[in-house]
């Protein structure tokens, strides 16, 4: 089988100056992860490694640089899903943890539970030994300066469509060489959240699914409308029936139409062949072509 990995970097209205620290985020998840998928890891390994990578990275909503909610403070949703079974992890509302993905594969694996929310995901993680953070460790200036600028306004969104916005989910998509594919997704949401807010990040089928029968996909936008349309499940069953591009750029046509919202998404199906739409102004993605070359796009 083709082995294969696409990674985003979020879809949204990112400003120009931030244009080329978002595409080489996501180049160097390909550039890190894709050499030990090539030497046998899993592409649940896979997915994880890629999505700790961008959790690391401050230029992204997810894990450090991640954005604050109503309170001033760091909340962070995650999802990943093996195609194999249909398992998965997830976790919303932790805080102070870098890699929510990991510990949303812990729940996946170690636990009789596929998600874990708030003070018991904090206890599991504490159990298992995943270091707890100062908040501080997750915060970056240009996040608490943007907290500062619209904690006050009445006027403000949380999802504005077409504001720009310094950062976004991040998510990745693997095929091994075995053949089985998996996804995951991370975020910190949307500015300004309520606290306790869940978006589409960690739920599946919205956020992410895998399934070695159908495809992967990994999920980013406006979370509420996403959730409406179930948008990775949805693409996923259009894929058993049309090309991986193809069911993309429905799933996209199908949050336009009836979620209302704007979002993207990455994909591989089961013959290996990648997807990737979006309605948004940008979105920040790379993939490994079928020439081994890595491809980073951000428009």
């Amino acid at each position: 089988m083709p082995i294969r990995l696409i990674v985003h970097g979020g879809a949204w209205s990112i400003p120009d100056e931030m244009d080329t620290a978002h595409l080489q985020g996501v180049q160097r998840a390909l550039a890190e992860v894709y050499p030990a998928l090539q030497a046998g890891i899993s592409a649940l390994d896979a997915v994880e490694r890629a999505v700790n990578i961008l959790e690391e990275d401050p230029t992204f909503d997810a894990g450090r640089g991640a954005f604050l909610n109503d309170r001033g403070e760091i909340e962070l949703d995650a999802i990943i899903m093996d195609g194999r079974d249909l398992s998965f992890g997830a976790v919303a509302a932790v805080q102070n943890l870098l890699h929510p993905v990991s510990l949303a594969r812990e729940i996946m694996s170690k636990t009789d539970h596929s998600m874990l929310v708030g003070k018991g995901a904090q206890a599991f993680a504490k159990s298992v030994g995943m270091e707890e953070l100062d908040p501080t460790a997750l915060l970056t200036d240009r996040e608490l300066a943007y907290y500062h600028q619209i904690k006050e306004d009445p006027n403000f969104k949380s999802h504005h469509p077409f504001e720009p916005l310094p950062s976004d989910t991040v998510g990745a998509v693997a095929m091994d060489q075995h053949g089985h594919l998996a996804a995951a997704t991370s975020t910190g949401g949307t500015p300004r959240k309520m606290a306790g807010r869940v978006g589409d990040s960690p739920i599946v089928g919205a956020g992410a699914y895998a399934d070695n029968q159908t495809g992967a996909v990994s999920t980013t936008g406006w979370g509420e409308s996403i959730m409406k349309v179930l948008l990775a499940k949805t693409v996923c069953d259009r894929l058993e029936h049309f090309s991986a591009q193809e069911a993309a750029k429905y799933g996209i046509q199908v949050l336009r139409e009836r979620g209302q919202g704007y979002g993207g998404l990455i994909g591989i199906n089961a013959n290996g062949e990648y997807s990737f739409a979006y309605n948004t102004e940008k979105m920040a993605w790379a993939w490994v072509d079928e020439a081994g070359a890595f491809q980073t796009r951000i428009r």
